[in-house]
Formats: structure tokens, sequence, C-alpha cells
């Protein structure tokens, strides 16, 4: 009962921070434990959720290069440009922290700290208008150094 009071507090907060993809999947993670299914899914989930969820995320962020909308010209354009080498640089990093996360997380069996996480990301799109998705970090830390270069 403890899990279903926690989960319901973090649809809430998801539902009026307008975290949509944190609510979703509270509402999944609730449906499935009403239907009585949860010794079957989450297992399946904590094992292999992550991974379908890095597999699909990519695979969006790849659909202009498959699509042909970013041509080869436009690659070799952007890593002689400063932003593209510090796109990669940042993305290198921030990759690397992720691994070390995702480490912590799973391999060393620290997930008590999830629930600090998910507030902290839904707190960051209620008054920062920021959205719940690790990879686009990078992204956003770009666009954080790019405004500040432009100001000087």
């Amino acid at each position: 009962m403890d899990s279903n009071i926690m989960l319901t507090i973090i649809l809430a907060i998801a539902v009026f921070g307008k975290a949509n993809s944190v609510a979703i999947a509270v509402c999944i993670l609730l449906i499935v434990k009403l239907l009585n299914l949860d010794q079957f899914i989450y297992p399946l989930i904590e094992k292999n959720g992550v991974n379908w969820g890095l597999i699909l995320l990519i695979a969006a962020i790849l659909i202009p290069i498959a699509s042909g909308k970013v041509t080869i010209l436009n690659v070799k354009n952007i890593f002689t440009s400063w932003i593209g080498i510090t796109a990669l640089i940042l993305s290198f990093l921030t990759t690397y922290l992720s691994g070390l996360g995702l480490d912590y997380l799973t391999v060393q069996g620290n997930n008590d700290v999830v629930p600090a996480m998910i507030f902290g990301s839904v707190l960051a799109a209620v008054f920062l208008g920021g959205v719940p998705v690790g990879p686009l970090i990078t992204s956003g830390m770009l666009a954080l150094f790019v405004k500040l270069i432009k100001k000087t």
C-alpha cells in the first residue's frame, strides 16, 4: 500500500507540473499493479525498460539523419564550428555521467534516490519549464552555453 501512496503522490505532482511522461509512466505502473500483473511485468520493465527507452529515444533523435534532413555536408560543417565541437564535448561528458548514474542506480543498487530525482525533474518542469527527459540534458546544456557565449 505504501508504494501506491508514493506513486499517487508522484502522479499528482506530475499532473500538476504537466510532466506528462512521468504521469503516463506512473499510470502504467499503477494499472499493472491494479491488474495484479506487477509480479510479471515489473521485473521485465526493471530489467529491460531503460534499454528499450534508450533505443526509442535514440531512434527518435536519429530520424533527421535517417530521413535525409541532415546531410554529410551538414555534419562536416557542424564539426568545424565551435557549437558543433561544444556539442560533441558536452555529449561526451553527459553520456559519461549518465553511465555513472545508471551504474549507481542499478548495479550499485542506490535506487532509493529515484523519488528525489523524479520530484526534482517534475519541479524543474513546473517552475523552470523543463522537460523530464535525460538525454535532452546535453542540448539544454549546449543551449545555456551558447546563450552565455552570445552575451559576452
